[in-house]
This record gives structure tokens, sequence and C-alpha cells, in this order.
């Protein structure tokens, strides 16, 4: 293994030290709970939105928190959910007068986690509700899930109901709109390679030089099958049927297209795939509105990616283009 690692246990920590010593005018680090949060959280005039899930995947989560995303986000070691206490503390360190949304994604420790830390937070007065985000296709159920697994689309409902709560919207309304952006955001990925998590030390799961696996989890979970490696587009045309024909999205839709990158794709590859997705959508007479390609909820340094759509709505492109600082900058 040949990484930036110095005591594999204090990776995580370290790198979260990191991401607030790089924003200190807007994040803070709680070491305790594995914490990143808003400095101005909580606001008695917002609901307070959270996420959890391991680390490993980032910039989810704990690099979209700021003004129109995230709130706070307290992330497990890598690959692993967060502790129970995480998630009550972090909730408790949110609370505020509208209610605190805890957002998660659909794997069985995350949920198992925020619904004891949401019924420890409801003892102690606070208000929580909870939503859930379910969008891979690949498979049904896997080893960390039971139903859909919750992957990229994630980013998109994050971005709608941050804007909203913003905003001002009230909690029911935050979950009114969750629920719509992930009922219409549909995933699928794919692996070139397998992950070395840092406290491993070797590959996650063995992948011949010659093969790929379709249906990939983001943990490294079993896909649809394994199989030999084929050409950029025969790979790409598959991802995107499997997504289209999910839903299903039909001519005359508008959509958002997002090509994410798991870790270990150069951005070339990301746009190679970005730009036969985006021609074989028009040819279906799907419209791509708004476009997403880099690296968003990776899995350490997997080589391979996924193909997210989203329909749109005026609804929902107002929440996407609403203003939004995280700790991820551009020039």
């Amino acid at each position: 293994m040949k990484k930036f690692v110095n005591d594999p246990r204090q990776f995580v920590p370290e790198m979260l030290k990191g991401v607030a010593l790089a924003n200190p005018d807007t994040l803070r680090y709680v070491p305790e709970y594995n914490l990143i949060m808003r400095v101005d959280a909580p606001r008695p005039d917002k609901v307070s939105v959270m996420q959890g899930s391991g680390s490993g995947h980032e910039p989810a989560h704990v690099m979209i928190v700021g003004k129109g995303m995230l709130d706070a986000a307290c992330p497990g070691d890598v690959f692993a959910a967060p502790p129970m206490d995480y998630v009550l503390e972090t909730s408790k360190l949110l609370a505020s007068p509208k209610g605190v949304l805890h957002i998660v994604n659909n794997y069985t420790g995350d949920r198992l986690a925020f619904d004891m830390g949401k019924e420890l937070a409801e003892a102690e007065g606070l208000r929580i509700q909870t939503l859930m985000v379910d969008d891979d296709v690949a498979v049904a159920d896997s080893t960390y899930t039971i139903g859909r697994r919750g992957v990229a689309g994630n980013f998109f409902v994050i971005k709608v109901v941050g804007a909203a709560a913003e905003a001002g919207a009230d909690i029911d309304e935050l979950m009114r709109l969750g629920n719509k952006v992930n009922s219409v955001t549909r995933t699928m990925g794919m692996a070139l390679t397998s992950c070395t998590p840092p406290a491993k030390g070797t590959p996650l799961f063995e992948l011949g030089a010659d093969e790929m696996e379709i249906g990939v989890g983001i943990h490294g979970e079993p896909g649809r099958r394994r199989e030999k490696l084929a050409d950029a587009n025969t790979i790409i045309d598959e991802l995107l049927e499997a997504v289209v024909s999910d839903l299903p999205y039909e001519r005359g839709d508008d959509v958002a297209l997002m090509i994410n990158g798991l870790g270990g794709t150069p951005i070339g590859e990301l746009y190679l795939i970005y730009g036969r997705a985006h021609e074989q959508l028009e040819a279906r007479g799907i419209h791509v509105r708004r476009n997403y390609v880099g690296e968003y909820c990776t899995s350490l340094d997997m080589a391979g990616a996924s193909l997210t759509l989203v329909k749109l709505d005026d609804e929902i492109v107002r929440g996407l283009t609403a203003p939004a600082e995280i700790a991820i900058r551009t020039f």
C-alpha cells in the first residue's frame, strides 16, 4: 500500500482536522464525534440538516457542509457507519426550534445508527425526521443493505433540501422535497479496480487485470456481474440503459446528468463518459439541462465511475441552482 498515512486508526481524524483547518471561518471540528459542522449552526430560523455514513467517500459528506448544503456531517471510520452516539450528539449540537433532518443512505449500519440516535434524541425533546436515499438501480439487496443502496444521487437530495432549509422551509416541506428528488433519481456504477482501505492495507476485493465489475457498490459490494473488460462505449451504454429504463425516463424529459468518479479515474475519462452518455440521451429524446462531472461520492482509490440521472422540473431546478458555499472551492 502506498498512501499518505500515519497511524491508519487516525486516518479519519487527521483528515477531518485538515478539512477544518482549511476552512476556519466556516467550519468547526468536534473530534469526539468525528463531527464537521457549520460555525453558524444551529440557527433558530432554519431546520438543521445532517448526514452521516462512513468515511472513504469524500467529498461526501464532510466536504459538503456549508451554506445551502449540510449543516453537519458525522462520519464513521472508512466504510463504517457512524456510532449511534455520534448521531445523537450531533443531533443535540444541531438542535433547532425548527427541528433536525437526518439524511441517510440506505445501508443497514447507517439505518441502525440513525434509528437509535433519533430515538434517543427524541427522548430528550428534539424533533427529528429521517429522509432515506436509495437511488442505486444495480441490485435490490446487497451485502450492506436491505433494498436499494444510496449512492451518488444523494448529492441531488442534499442540494435541493439544503437550499430549501436555507430559505426557511419547515421540516415537513423538506421531507416532501427530499422524497420527491429521491423518487426521480437513479444511479448505476461500475469498477475497473478494487480499492484499499488504510486500516486493511490490501485491496478490499480481487479484480483481475482484464476484468470489470458491473453494478459495484461504493464499499466494493458485488454488483450484477463480473466479466471481461469491454470498450468504453459498451460500458457507458449498459450503465445508461440500466438507469434510463428503471424509472423509466422518457422522450421529452429534461434531466440532470452526473458522471461521478469513484476516486481513481482521471477527469479526462469522466468527460469521455459524459460525452457518450449525453449523445445517447439526446438520441433518445431526453434532454440534458444540467451536468455534473467529477468526484462527488467516491470509494477511496477505486478506478470506476457511476452515472446518475435526475428528472427535472422547475422546483428541482430552483433547488439545484440556488447558491451554496462548501469546503471545496473553485477559482
